[in-house]
């Protein structure tokens, strides 16, 4: 009973704050909302027995991405209103959307394990068990194959971020490191012999 309460709280919290994200004006409470969210989702993945993924995503997602999050947000001049210009408008079908996602969710998931009866709870894991290793064998065994294409796609997608972003242009002064070691002194310094003046 407990239990369940205690997963009801950080539900109805991760429902609350996912609400609160797009509703909000102000864009920086938006982003302290999702991070509401994030923690709310932590704590059902406490409860779980997933505490490597709960820890994953209070770190990279509440301590890297979230920053940068906020950092952009408070660096750019968002204008608000033109944001939530279309926002009543297209709301009906933001709801009629919201709606059909949640009743595949309940078809997918099932009335057991979705509705408000009593669901069985999993069997306790041993004392020995490790999540963290249970993850690693089922991604480097089963999935090691869309792992890895995964990983390609990000490395080829930060490759690409850094070649556009290093591009160069016509206004680039940037310093060009094979021309600077090849300048001899006799190109910077020139000596001038000028004969002394004498005063009158």
């Amino acid at each position: 009973m407990f239990q369940q309460i205690i997963f009801y709280w950080f539900a109805l919290a991760a429902i609350f704050a996912g609400a609160m994200v797009i509703t909000v004006r102000n864009p920086v409470h938006a982003a302290l909302f999702l991070v509401l969210a994030f923690f709310s989702s932590a704590g059902l993945w406490l409860m779980l027995e997933a505490e490597f993924l709960a820890i994953a995503l209070v770190l990279v997602y509440v301590g890297a991405v979230m920053v940068l999050f906020l950092f952009v947000v408070m660096m750019l001049d968002i204008n608000i209103a033109v944001l939530r210009e279309g926002f009543a408008r297209y709301l009906p079908i933001a709801a009629v959307v919201a709606l059909m996602m949640f009743g595949a969710i309940g078809y997918v998931v099932g009335p057991r394990y979705f509705g408000l009866d009593a669901a069985p709870s999993p069997a306790p894991a041993a004392a020995s068990y490790s999540n963290t290793e249970a993850i690693g064998k089922v991604l480097y065994t089963d999935y090691v194959l869309p792992f890895e294409a995964a990983a390609v796609i990000l490395l080829v997608a930060i490759v690409a971020a850094i070649a556009l972003t290093h591009r160069g242009t016509r206004q680039s002064k940037a310093p060009r490191p094979e021309r600077q070691v090849q300048v001899r002194r006799a190109d910077r310094v020139r000596l001038i012999k000028m004969d002394a003046e004498r005063g009158g």
